[in-house]
């Protein structure tokens, strides 16, 4: 039988893996023990000293020796109790650990007792427990880690290394309970100091802190709940996207935890608005029974397992896509969008973004080739759109004047609401649209735009009653490969699918006959060889099932209107009303940006007005 020290050693292999693991469970005992403060205090990267003082419940005087024993713990005590844990630990494996690995001391106090105690674990292992003056609370001093222990401690990083982990693991916890007060200093400076706070404004301030104020100003608050969930926090906008995932912070139950099932449904929900290779930025609070949920699943308490896990994946894909869709011109960056399940109302609320902010502008369509649909298709869809703009405080001959000012081209200034991407002014080289809006100036690329909106009718249809087809008065003859003339002929059902009826004439040639309404202005025979490629590449009808929203919006880009196409006002107005009415159109299909503001303090700051 191994002596208890070793045993403890070895446990602390697991537990113990450097100065940012110490941290962790002894920040993650002070929110157990309903503390309001908690202040952390380090030395030389946490190597020298780590020290956690909180103003939590404590110890009393009879239990302190018994917390420094292996599985004892206050916060279980029958398997019931394990499968509603909702403490951040619960093995009692911790303190052992870390005294085994340290020069470890313990001082605590109760609410009324006379005074605090404090248990030492010295050098010569000789252990004591005296009385010592506290106020009610717990502080933990671990010192000279891993001293007894070299072969560990040549494992550790620089001061600067240790230190960065610590900082990373601090953020993490801040992030998971607004309602404590967190403080910490290195090498006796100040380092972070972040009070409690409540209200959704106040909780917004502490994630800007912590994520930076680019990132409260680029994402929206959400609250959404459905099938006895609840999933609630900031969704980062995709125009705010990361080159890497190092600002994804996800919590089940106020638990930090990396989970493959959470971390796909969000990736799946930004899976047509980011660009390629970049990773969306979120802080995501998931509330869950706590006996559909293992969080007995790793030593150090990162992973969980779902017994639902299906059930989860899909609320949480459905939540954060919705709220994806219900990002609109008409909600700034910073808003709230809350409601009590996917269909319920949603309101909004500015929570201190500034109106007008400014979006990157990264992308240059260079595409050329299909038009726009006729002035007259454009007067219909005008006079609907502007029976759906809220000019609540305008009369009806306001709107009248508003109407034929968009038909010649004017300005306007509407005396009541206005329409979040105002009127257009003119189009740049072709490619932008410039507008008025009440911040300011609008830019809109008008391909990247319409391709969102004809992708979204596109999926609206094919999940529907499926896309109506169009014939051709003439069928229009390709020649392809052999390969492609014999998917062509195998494929007929995929094919008809998604609105296209071709048939095979020869080795190496395809006829076209018929083609998605939607799309009969665009490049028909571009069209049919970009997606039976797309179809030869995923290999089979399953795959192609699989993937076909990338085969609709690789058919959307060719629906829509091209660069250097020259549109009237007339057109450009109906553009930016039916972007107006259009899910997720902040983004075309491939994740770059559709439009972007410029506020009216911006343009004057450009031109130094005022100073």
């Amino acid at each position: 039988k191994l002596a208890p020290e070793l045993i403890n050693q070895i446990a602390a292999g697991e537990v113990v893996e450097r100065p940012a693991s110490v941290v962790k469970e002894l920040l993650e005992n002070s929110l157990d023990a309903q503390s309001r403060t908690i202040w952390l205090d380090l030395e030389q990267g946490g190597i020298k000293k780590i020290k956690v003082r909180d103003d939590g419940v404590g110890i009393e005087q009879g239990q302190i020796e018994l917390a420094l024993d292996r599985h004892a713990t206050s916060k279980i005590a029958s398997y019931s109790d394990l499968e509603n844990v909702v403490t951040m630990g619960f093995r009692g494996e911790a303190l052992p650990s870390i005294a085994s690995v340290s020069r470890f001391s313990l001082v605590s106090s109760v609410n009324g007792a006379e005074c605090g105690w404090r248990y030492e674990n010295s050098s010569a292992d000789e252990q004591a427990l005296t009385p010592h003056p506290h106020p009610p609370g717990t502080t933990i001093e671990v010192r000279d880690l891993f001293y007894n222990v070299p072969a560990r401690r040549k494992f550790l990083r620089t001061d600067k290394t240790e230190y960065s982990h610590i900082e990373k693991l601090f953020r993490q916890l801040a992030l998971s309970r607004f309602d404590v007060g967190f403080e910490m200093q290195h090498n006796q400076r100040p380092s972070h100091k972040l009070p409690a706070v409540d209200g959704v404004d106040a909780m917004t301030s502490r994630v800007a802190s912590i994520c930076g104020a680019v990132f409260a100003d680029q994402s929206v608050y959400f609250d959404k709940e459905a099938a006895g969930m609840r999933l609630w926090g900031w969704l980062g906008l995709p125009v705010f996207s990361r080159s890497q995932a190092d600002m994804q912070y996800f919590y089940v139950n106020q638990r930090s935890v990396k989970d493959k099932v959470l971390s796909h449904a969000a990736r799946l929900a930004y899976k047509d608005v980011l660009y390629h290779g970049r990773q969306p930025a979120y802080v995501l609070f998931l509330e869950i029974e706590p006996t559909m949920v293992d969080v007995n699943a790793h030593p150090a308490k990162t992973e969980v397992r779902f017994r639902e896990s299906r059930l989860v994946h899909d609320f949480v894909f459905r939540t954060l896509y919705k709220v994806i869709e219900e990002i609109s011109p008409g909600i700034s960056p910073g808003n709230s969008l809350q409601g009590d399940s996917f269909g319920g109302s949603t309101s909004s609320s500015p929570l201190g973004a500034q109106q007008g902010q400014q979006l990157p502008v990264n992308f240059q369509p260079l595409h050329h080739g299909t038009s726009y649909p006729p002035a007259a298709a454009v007067k219909e869809q005008l006079s609907h759109y502007s029976n759906l703009a809220n000019f609540q405080s305008g009369s009806t001959t306001e709107n009248q004047n508003i109407e034929s000012a968009i038909e010649d081209g004017s300005n306007v200034h509407s005396p009541g609401g206005t329409m979040p991407l105002g009127f257009a002014l003119a189009q740049l080289q072709g490619i932008y649209i410039l507008a008025e809006n009440s911040a300011g100036m609008v830019i809109v690329d008008m391909h990247a735009a319409h391709e969102r909106i004809t992708y979204e009718k596109l999926k609206n249809s094919f999940y529907g009653a499926g896309l109506k087809m169009q014939p051709l008065l003439v069928p229009i003859n390709i020649n392809v490969s052999s390969a492609e003339a014999e998917l062509v002929e195998n494929e007929q059902e995929v094919l008809e699918k998604i609105g296209l009826q071709i048939n095979r004439l020869g080795p190496e040639k395809i006829t076209l006959r018929s083609l998605p309404t939607l799309l009969r202005n665009g490049d028909a025979e571009s069209l049919v060889r970009d997606v039976v490629a797309d179809m030869l590449e995923k290999g089979s009808s399953s795959k192609v099932d699989e993937a076909m929203n990338e085969m609709l919006s690789t058919m959307a880009c060719h629906g829509s209107v091209r660069a250097n196409r020259k549109l009237t006002i007339e057109e450009m107005n109906a553009l930016l009303r039916e972007m107006e009415q259009t899910p997720r159109i902040g983004q075309c299909n491939h994740g770059r940006p559709t439009w972007t503001q410029m506020s009216i303090q911006q343009l004057d700051g450009l031109f130094l007005r005022g100073r």
